[in-house]
């Protein structure tokens, strides 16, 4: 097979290269490609470019995405439209996504996916009168056709894809006990799902390819979903053998409990806590409130502390309901997986009961304060409800945006640039649930579970009683 052309940029810090796809991609109307190309305000360009960036850092270890994106500065995606098909020229790509010349397999394949899931969202959802945005059901089709578009529905006989959420930088013991967890998982047959990072997104699905050939199951599953704001935070991690990014942040969460049969989250920071904030907020709507759904929070004995201030916070905001939805295991690996086996046989029998897919939640009921798009701002965040009296899985809602916020604060450019013109976010609220905030953040910041610097914090919130 003829290797891609591939020489040094002129920078010196990267290559250049020629990429054409294997099996899908190959063919896009010129108006895609224009699209594409566009680097007006709006254009696709921009967004292409920094998520195909991102899937070519794969495996880079730093925290500091700003520094490390703006070594590659310069770097540049184009798309060239072919009589035989398209190809992308690269350049100043970062040279350790190809080895001998030739880019890695999986980065190739993720870098398509990037392509796919952008052109269809652009293109099929949100210029679409067929898609209503505005409302629950449009935005739950919306999801259901991007997954479909990526082909990661399968008519499986079993429902076994459990879904992995914590922290991208999480330390060497947290690490090493989810890939315990990932093994003990793949030995009984199980895929997993993670936001497609490192560090608990990665670990697990180490564990459980090692688990998978032990067993000889060829087919075993890695699902990485994402979205455009993440993506260039937490870089896709090669293990990930499916890929999908979706618009938003909502649409993603949404697509993890619609996909997924049972979900395990380790420790992690603020980001951590705003998953668990969703997914308890959906189960305590009145709809769901027989709906079977494993939750278990599990974690090594020294990550204890972290759960049992996640646990005080819950059962004094969302109150003892809401921590009837889950479990706590701590150490024990062999019990979590059991335990999430048989929950995930609940899973089975109830969607059997109800006529209900196995390869997509359709029976769950989700808010539409679940699915609107929150742009945190400082108008927004501080117009933020944070009162007790409301239904509980509203004020679930509104903490979940809270620390959506505060983690785009801490990571997401345009949220940086925001605080260090205008200052931190005000955050106001009952001032019961603003102390329990404040305590359980200043926790995290204690274990180091904050991306931050440790010596010179400088909170991008203000809790206001």
């Amino acid at each position: 097979m003829k290797k891609p052309e591939l020489k040094q940029s002129a920078s010196g810090r990267g290559v250049c290269a020629s990429i054409t796809p294997d099996t899908s991609m190959h063919m896009l109307s010129q108006q895609e490609v224009e699209k594409l190309c566009d680097t007006s305000q709006g254009g696709l360009h921009e967004l292409f470019r920094s998520s195909a960036l991102a899937v070519l850092t794969s495996g880079n270890d730093t925290d500091d995405t700003k520094a490390f994106f703006a070594r590659y500065a310069d770097f540049d995606i184009a798309l060239v439209q072919r009589d035989r098909g398209v190809k992308l020229e690269l350049t100043n790509a970062p040279a350790r996504a190809f080895v001998d010349g030739v880019l890695i397999q999986g980065i190739k394949e993720h870098l398509f996916s990037v392509l796919r899931d952008i052109i269809y969202v652009h293109n099929e959802i949100q210029h679409n009168e067929k898609f209503d945005l505005t409302t629950s059901n449009g935005i739950t089709n919306a999801v259901f056709h991007i997954l479909r578009n990526a082909e990661i529905m399968q008519a499986v006989e079993d429902p076994h894809l459990v879904v992995c959420w914590g922290g991208h930088s999480i330390g060497e013991v947290e690490y090493r006990y989810t890939k315990e967890v990932g093994h003990q998982l793949g030995l009984r047959g199980m895929d997993i799902c993670t936001g497609c990072g490192p560090g608990a997104m990665k670990g697990p699905m180490k564990g459980a390819t090692l688990a998978h050939a032990k067993q000889r199951i060829k087919n075993g599953r890695y699902l990485g979903l994402t979205e455009p704001g993440i993506i260039t935070a937490e870089a896709p991690n090669p293990i990930v053998n499916e890929l999908v990014i979706l618009p938003d942040i909502e649409k993603r969460l949404e697509a993890f409990v619609r996909v997924g049969h049972g979900f395990i989250v380790f420790p992690g920071g603020a980001g951590t806590l705003e998953e668990i904030l969703y997914l308890l907020g959906v189960l305590l709507h009145p709809d769901n409130e027989k709906v079977p759904f494993p939750l278990i929070f599990m974690g090594p004995t020294g990550s204890a502390n972290y759960f049992e201030a996640i646990d005080a916070f819950i059962k004094q905001t969302l109150g003892r309901q809401a921590a009837q939805r889950y479990k706590i295991i701590i150490e024990d690996p062999q019990r979590g997986a059991s335990d999430m086996a048989t929950g995930i046989q609940r899973v089975r029998e109830f969607r059997k009961d109800t006529h209900d897919a196995f390869y997509f939640n359709w029976h769950l009921t989700i808010d539409h304060e679940f699915q609107q798009p929150f742009e945190p701002t400082h108008e927004s965040m501080e117009k933020l409800d944070l009162h007790a009296d409301q239904p509980i899985h509203l004020l679930a809602a509104n903490l979940r945006r809270a620390f959506s916020g505060i983690v785009a604060g801490h990571v997401k450019p345009q949220a940086l640039n925001a605080i260090e013109q205008y200052g931190p976010f005000k955050i106001h609220g009952d001032s019961t649930i603003m102390k329990l905030m404040d305590e359980l953040l200043q926790s995290f910041v204690k274990q180091h579970r904050m991306k931050i610097d440790q010596k010179n914090f400088q909170p991008c919130y203000e809790i206001i009683s």
